[in-house]
């Protein structure tokens, strides 16, 4: 059985809403979990679930990172956080993923610094699964490399179809990079420079996609530095939210449109349950040598759950050893074209 180590320290609503999630996890999926973190605090929540399986495991760790620390220097003085504790059993063994609201800067780097990075990947990437109206896209980086290059969004494009082709079952991927313009010469330098190199690359690359284009579903991937990507999803969030207080404010405004509203609440519910962050949980770092979900600072148990789902999934789908196959042929095939 698989067995997930989750930070029950780590979030806004942490330890309650960890271990509701984990509890949860547990009913709905076929895994284990590890709760690590400070005991006493965790088994109180956890006795309050009712919950009286042998699935549940706690773990101590004394330590807490908290969300306004800085990530290495925490990292560096609480080395039995429960953040570090957390990633360490993955690293020797002891569990097959990490999951962790915490910190995503912390997060980052722990498991950079715990798993390390899969030979030929310089900067592991966030990939965000999100709802569109073709069905699912995956938004990589989301927010772990600020400052790229161009081999660097190159590697992010191949992880990205990689993870959507064994997580998401999409056959051959469409991979867009997300720029200002869908003609070729549009966009700075980079994204110059990363367009040249894709449509060279044997990825199923359709070219540059707009900002409008992402919730259209135009590329099964996309791709662009994390500093784009943290934009992007959180005005995504954003603007869906905003757009549900709109439509309850009007529907509210006299008796016709609250009628109105009353026979399409299913309708509204069915949406926001497609758009809200929780249904999907959290987003893998991916590049590691080993499965790191990065979940919401504020996630609620639902959110926790579904996290701890993606972390098994990424696990039964071979994601880590897919990516390291992937890279491996990918700097083969390099190689053999610079010797011809």
């Amino acid at each position: 059985m698989i067995r997930i180590a989750v930070d029950a320290m780590g979030g806004d609503h942490a330890p309650a809403e960890i271990v509701r999630g984990a509890v949860e996890a547990v009913s709905a999926f076929e895994v284990e979990v590890l709760l690590v973190g400070e005991s006493q605090a965790v088994s109180a929540v956890l006795q309050k679930t009712g919950y009286r399986g042998e699935r549940i495991i706690l773990v101590e760790a004394p330590e807490v990172i908290g969300m306004d620390e800085h990530p290495v220097e925490a990292l560096r003085k609480k080395k039995r956080s429960s953040l570090v504790v957390a990633n360490e059993l993955v690293r020797d063994g002891q569990a097959d993923a990490v999951v962790s609201a915490g910190s995503t800067g912390a997060a980052m780097a722990c498991s950079l610094l715990r798993l390390g990075k899969l030979p030929g990947i310089e900067r592991p990437a966030i990939a965000t699964t999100f709802p569109t109206l073709r069905g699912f896209s995956v938004l990589i980086d989301a927010g772990a490399n600020a400052d790229c290059r161009p081999v660097h969004l190159v590697k992010f494009a191949q992880m990205g179809a990689l993870y959507a082709e064994k997580v998401l079952g999409v056959d051959n991927p469409r991979v867009g990079l997300l720029n200002i313009g869908e003609e070729e010469t549009k966009g700075n330098e980079l994204a110059l420079a990363v367009y040249a190199e894709l449509k060279k690359s044997s990825l199923n690359f359709i070219g540059n996609v707009e900002g409008r284009d992402v919730p259209a579903g135009k590329a099964d991937v996309v791709v662009c530095d994390g500093f784009v990507g943290n934009v992007v999803l959180k005005f995504m969030e954003g603007m869906a939210g905003a757009i549900f207080h709109l439509l309850k404010e009007e529907l509210s405004r006299d008796w016709r449109g609250m009628a109105g509203g009353l026979l399409l609440k299913p309708a509204f519910k069915r949406i926001l349950r497609r758009t809200d962050y929780a249904e999907y949980g959290g987003a893998p770092l991916l590049g590691l040598k080993g499965v790191s979900i990065i979940a919401h600072g504020s996630s609620n148990a639902r959110a926790i759950r579904n996290a701890i789902r993606v972390a098994k999934e990424s696990v039964e789908k071979g994601v880590v050893e897919a990516i390291a196959t992937g890279t491996k042929e990918t700097e083969m095939a390099r190689r053999e074209t610079n010797n011809a």
